[in-house]
């Protein structure tokens, strides 16, 4: 199956929103971080319903409703499809669930959370071994009809998983991990399917959620080596390398951020101008896995 003609553009970088809860913001430093975020040309912010136990929307959302014109200038995305335990959710275990019911009511508070009348895209945050995809499927067209959700997509699904879902409805995209210390995306069919359905994937974890800098065994030593001299070759921060190794990517992959710090935000944008060879980006493949290409 093609890609949909209505494509979402969303911006080179995205900014991850994970974290928001920890950054201890006032509602005012909120709108200033968007207005930063924004004038670097990040307009696409990255949720999910659980982010900061079901806390992280709603400051978003907060920022938003003191600054509305802020809304037009950006995409919206965020994921549902998880039960997970929290005081207000005394489930008895973390589970998925993609039936009707629950995916409605997780995009209704989503688009209540963040002040919004449409969410640009929603993924289906991880893959449910009960997912019927036909029912699946009618859920997004009623909620796309009801003009709640522009987009669908999917995040951490197998190629198979996805191939099943899109069959019955238009998919935007795969969010997958991937980083210079985390390359399973390469070789397990991910990548080249959103080649093959011409979708951009979205890549979470790009800085590895720090191990890149602070982890001490053997192959984060080996790579941090390398890429410091890389980096230091380019004159860039090691940050800016990472992002540039994963936009290397013929895939063209959105790498979210996951920083609360400008200063971040600026390191990822600087790696749009930054275009790796080959065999800088097989030098970091090489120290991350050990051995050479075979």
């Amino acid at each position: 199956m093609n890609a949909s003609t209505d494509m979402l553009e969303l911006s080179p970088i995205v900014a991850g929103l994970w974290r928001i809860v920890d950054w201890n913001l006032d509602v005012q430093q909120r709108v200033s971080w968007i207005e930063q975020a924004l004038e670097l040309g990040i307009t696409s912010f990255d949720h999910a319903d659980i982010y900061g136990a079901y806390r992280a929307e709603a400051l978003f959302g907060e920022a938003l409703k003191t600054a509305p014109a802020l809304r037009h200038r950006m995409q919206l995305i965020t994921k549902c499809g998880i039960r997970f335990r929290s005081a207000e959710r005394p489930y008895r275990i973390n589970h998925y669930d993609t039936g009707a019911g629950y995916i409605r009511a997780q995009v209704e508070q989503s688009l209540r959370n963040l002040h919004t009348e449409q969410l640009d895209l929603v993924l289906i945050h991880r893959p449910d071994y009960l997912m019927d995809a036909a029912a699946l499927a009618e859920t997004f067209a009623t909620l796309t009809r009801e003009g709640k959700v522009a987009h669908w997509g999917v995040s951490n699904h197998t190629t198979s998983q996805f191939a099943l879902l899109h069959q019955h409805h238009p998919l935007h995209t795969n969010q997958v991990e991937l980083s210079p210390l985390q390359m399973g995306a390469l070789d397990d069919g991910t990548l080249d399917q959103a080649q093959q359905y011409g979708l951009r994937p979205m890549i979470w974890s790009p800085l590895a959620g720090g191990r890149l800098f602070n982890e001490a065994s053997e192959q984060a030593n080996r790579v941090r080596g390398e890429m410091s001299a890389i980096a230091a070759k380019h004159n860039v921060s090691l940050t800016t390398l990472a992002f540039a190794w994963i936009l290397r990517h013929p895939s063209r992959p959105y790498p979210i951020t996951g920083t609360g710090r400008i200063d971040g935000l600026r390191d990822a944008v600087s790696a749009l101008q930054l275009k790796l060879d080959a065999e800088d980006w097989y030098a970091i493949w090489v120290a991350s896995k050990g051995h050479g290409v075979p």
